[in-house]
């Protein structure tokens, strides 16, 4: 999945990816737009030198302060950890540089997170603008429908890790990959791999069995971490081997009838239509 944005302030990149339904920047590209150096890591290290409770936070965190993480970027090399920080991370960084691009840098940043946070005050919002870029993409309504429930069921599963002691993106990762194993004998590289995909969203080329599998799956899972009251992310991956179990194993069974696999190579917008129109949708 795909979720690094490049945005423009003055004509620089300042590159931000969704992060637990938030927007996290990358602090380099901050620091290099609002001083101009030419080595902005050592430019953050000096600044936490003088500044000592910025280092607290950089450290910790706060009372409002979720500390920097190291976050998968995408870069022209290929996907890197990079130190990112969400919205109220960077404006306490813009409070240590004197800079005279900070205060237009402040309204820039609040005017970028603006959609965001129409979305998480009013979530319709982000539904209706998800279903009508789908609907732009050429996919039909029955489609759609399944999509969009898939993603609900998705969310609810990732907010019960989060509940649950899961911190770390590789961790998300991990859990993602034990449902994937259990309920379709792959997992999503390998899944995206058997359809030509790099970096299109694997969900966005299932056919309608493939996202119904998925949906029982991640369903089956929450429930079954609910029941236990689950916690940690041994046991929530052992849980999330189950859950996927229930729908491999009904997988099976629609296979048998249906003398094929579910599983397949094919795409479901044809290969020289994706090519020209697909453009990841950020949820997975």
């Amino acid at each position: 999945m795909e979720n690094t944005k490049i945005t423009l302030f003055k004509g620089k990149k300042v590159r931000k990816t969704l992060y637990q339904n938030e927007w996290w920047f990358v602090i380099n590209d901050v620091i290099e737009v609002l001083t101009d150096s030419v080595d902005p890591a050592q430019y953050f290290k000096r600044m936490k030198q003088r500044d000592l409770e910025l280092s607290k936070l950089v450290d910790k965190g706060g009372v409002q302060f979720v500390p920097p993480l190291m976050i998968e970027i995408e870069t022209a090399g290929g996907k890197q950890k990079m130190y990112c920080w969400n919205t109220e991370g960077i404006f306490r960084i813009i409070q240590s540089i004197p800079s005279p691009k900070a205060e237009p840098f402040k309204r820039w940043l609040a005017k970028v997170g603006y959609e965001r946070v129409q979305e998480i005050e009013n979530p319709e919002l982000a539904t209706k603008r998800t279903r009508m870029l789908y609907k732009l993409k050429g996919y039909s309504e029955n489609w759609i429908e399944k999509r969009m429930r898939g993603i609900a069921i998705r969310e609810e599963l990732t907010d019960e890790w989060k509940k649950r002691g899961v911190r770390e993106q590789k961790d998300y990762e991990i859990l993602t990959a034990e449902i994937s194993k259990a309920t379709f004998g792959v997992t999503p590289k390998e899944y995206k791999k058997l359809k030509g995909l790099k970096r299109e969203n694997l969900r966005d080329h299932m056919d309608d069995f493939e996202l119904i599998f998925s949906m029982l799956g991640e369903r089956s899972t929450t429930e079954i971490h609910r029941l236990e009251k689950s916690a940690g992310v041994p046991k929530l991956k052992q849980d999330a081997n189950r859950g996927g179990k229930v729908a491999g194993v009904a997988r099976k069974e629609l296979e048998k009838e249906l003398k094929r696999p579910v599983v397949s190579k094919e795409n479901f917008l044809p290969r020289k239509k994706s090519k020209k129109m697909f453009k990841t949708i950020n949820r997975e």
